[in-house]
């Protein structure tokens, strides 16, 4: 028995900031879904990977296995609404979300901070949990553009001007 309910843990990992991301990808009848995940950590350079994680059991899960790809989307700022909407499951995920087809045929979501192609190279179980590494196929990066946060069970922006220190 651990000294803590899963309730607190949930909190004391809420202190910890992150990113929002939507992971695309297609199924084998070439239908899009987007899911949001804050679980996002780059793992290496060489090779260039990065890891992220979805629920076991997700439907999507044999959409990201072993070979497949999909592309994750670093949100803006201002686009919690869109994090919200790919949060929960639903029908015709993409209407009324601005997005193109990427040469891969990856749903692409516009005006995105950041976008990384990627396929996948392993799968590791983590308790309730899939961890998915991936390759980094292909980038576009826009750091004119301030990232989504979310920290504290809380949306929120970062302040980049610069503070003197003295």
């Amino acid at each position: 028995m651990t000294p803590f309910t899963s309730q607190e843990l949930r909190k004391g990992f809420a202190s910890f900031a992150t990113g929002v991301t939507v992971i695309t990808c297609i199924d084998e009848n070439q239908g899009h879904h987007g899911v949001t995940i804050s679980s996002f950590n780059s793992v290496s350079l060489e090779p260039p990977l990065i890891l992220w994680s979805l629920k076991r059991h997700s439907r999507l899960m044999p959409w990201v296995e072993v070979g497949k790809k999909h592309l994750i989307h670093v949100l803006e700022r201002s686009q919690e609404n869109l994090a919200m909407h790919f949060a929960t499951v639903k029908q015709e995920q993409f209407v009324n979300v601005g997005h193109k087809l990427a040469a891969s045929g990856l749903t692409q979501i516009n005006d995105c901070v950041a976008y990384y192609e990627c396929e996948t190279v392993s799968v590791h179980i983590g308790g309730d949990h899939n961890i998915i590494v991936a390759k980094v196929i292909n980038l576009k990066n826009h750091p004119d553009k301030e990232p989504l946060i979310f920290a504290r069970s809380k949306f929120v922006g970062l302040d980049f001007t610069e503070t003197k220190t003295t």
